[in-house]
């Protein structure tokens, strides 16, 4: 299964900022909406963001005001910038891509906010 490469993540401190991006190595007219997940340690997979190929956005209630979704459709990528970042921002957080209806996932990057 073909897979999306993600980019960026770490370590960063309390109230600091990391930039995520992901390539979604598909057609263009066959991806509909990408976005980001992410697991938080011993927790299940909730959203963070998600942003169609129209621009229409949707944020998770624990990120919306310190994070934006955007995205390049010639390019077939998303970017999640996360700005005032908390310790409880710490997880895995994976990229997303609806291509054809059928969900795509990245093998998921580490981010990690110390305090």
């Amino acid at each position: 299964q073909v897979q999306l490469v993600e980019s960026g993540g770490g370590l960063v401190q309390a109230g600091g900022s990391l930039r995520l991006s992901c390539a979604a190595p598909f057609p263009t007219s066959s991806i509909n909406a990408m976005g980001w997940y992410r697991q938080p340690p011993g927790n299940q997979r909730e959203l963070v963001a998600t942003i169609t190929s129209g621009g229409i956005t949707n944020y998770g209630k624990s990120v919306k005001g310190r994070v934006t979704v955007s995205r390049d459709n010639a390019k077939n990528t998303v970017h999640l910038q996360m700005n005032n970042l908390k310790p409880e921002d710490t997880a895995v957080y994976y990229c997303y891509a609806d291509v054809r209806h059928l969900s795509n996932w990245g093998q998921g990057t580490q981010v990690t906010v110390s305090a």
